[in-house]
């Protein structure tokens, strides 16, 4: 069987050149499965250990196949933690370094609300958070969630252990209505939420 590599996978070539850069050659066996399916646009629920790769299998070719030219965010990332919000930000940010005006935001409880009100300001195409600050700044309306193309739920299966069932369902949901494509998850959390 032939090794695949990340330019065999129909990735954008800015996120390709990113992928490069960051001295990534051989997909792992998540982001070989994951990143076709997405890139077709379909739903995906993928399961695999920590340290494999689960936020360049979603975000490489979530960042490939969005439409990052509007003002307000086409990708949103829900993690059950701070530190989690932290990672996966500057990990998307790190593969979206060769796309223009694409810019991400860790959005999440423990920080000063108002310098993420000032930060949500500035166009940001990529939010990744918390399901509680997400949901104060929802019914602030300090972020639309209108031109949100795909919501990823990551360590979902953690989210929900946590008690942010509801707040997460209603994320979503607001998200559905408002015409999301794609929903990623990382655990069986869509029969979980009811959806």
């Amino acid at each position: 069987m032939e090794e695949m590599n990340f330019s065999d996978l129909g990735l954008s070539p800015q996120v390709l050149e990113a992928v490069q850069k960051a001295g990534y050659e051989v997909p792992s066996p998540i982001q070989q499965k994951a990143i076709p399916v997405l890139l077709k646009g379909k739903n995906l629920l993928g399961t695999a250990q920590t340290g494999t790769g689960k936020t360049a299998a979603f975000s490489l070719p979530l960042l490939s196949k969005l439409d990052f030219s509007h003002s307000t965010p086409a990708m949103l990332v829900l993690t059950p933690t701070r530190e989690l919000s932290i990672q996966v930000a500057e990990a998307i940010q790190s593969f979206a370094v060769a796309i223009p005006k694409v810019r991400t935001l860790a959005v999440y409880g423990g920080q000063d609300i108002g310098v993420q009100l000032k930060a949500l300001k500035r166009n940001i195409s990529v939010v990744i958070a918390t399901p509680g600050r997400l949901l104060d700044h929802i019914r602030r309306g300090s972020v639309s969630l209108a031109r949100v193309q795909a919501v990823v739920l990551d360590e979902a299966d953690e989210m929900l252990n946590m008690g942010f069932k509801e707040t997460t369902k209603a994320v979503i949901l607001g998200v559905i209505l408002a015409g999301l494509i794609m929903l990623v998850a990382s655990t069986g959390v869509f029969s979980v939420i009811g959806l």
